[in-house]
């Protein structure tokens, strides 16, 4: 039998406690061409093991601008770190700025730092400007240092700093 709602062969699973609908309804309402494509719910069978209450979400999948996730309900056993973080590429200083502002939002601040962040549940994101690629792999080590080092003091990429870096 063919699974018609992940279309991906390898899918994100990421793990939550108890809040994973919370989570993503925040993370589609963020961005665009996003949809919820199914979800699953514990039953009695099992209890023992998963202790989640018959009816309670159990796995959602999800897809972000085009790329499926699936959430997972899964219990207090395993938390986030920055082990593993979400890139977000950006355009321009305004997309940069969006992303940074509605995934940072009631998220931890002291974890904000050369343009990743930990959104308030935990995960981590890294909210990049494309053109960072270019300019870190100039042939010129000079202007990649001086880009290095102005990104390591931003929380929040700025694009016009990385620049005016790399111009100098």
């Amino acid at each position: 039998m063919k699974n018609t709602i992940i279309n991906q062969r390898i899918t994100t699973n990421l793990w939550f406690d108890r809040n994973a609908e919370e989570a993503v309804n925040f993370y589609t309402a963020i961005f665009k061409n996003s949809t919820i494509k199914g979800m699953t719910h514990y039953t009695k069978e099992g209890f023992e093991v998963h202790r989640m209450p018959e009816g309670t979400v159990m796995n959602i999948v999800f897809e972000l601008d085009g790329q499926e996730f699936l959430a997972l309900n899964g219990g207090p056993i395993f938390k986030f770190n920055e082990a593993i973080s979400l890139v977000v590429n950006c355009s321009d200083q305004e997309e940069i700025d969006y992303y940074w502002d509605k995934l940072g939002s009631g998220g931890d601040p002291n974890a904000q730092i050369c343009g990743w962040l930990k959104d308030q549940f935990g995960l981590s994101w890294q909210i990049v400007p494309t053109l960072l690629s270019d300019l870190i792999t100039n042939k010129d080590q000079e202007k990649t240092s001086r880009v290095m080092a102005a990104m390591m003091q931003m929380k929040k990429i700025d694009v016009s700093l990385l620049e005016k870096a790399f111009a100098k």
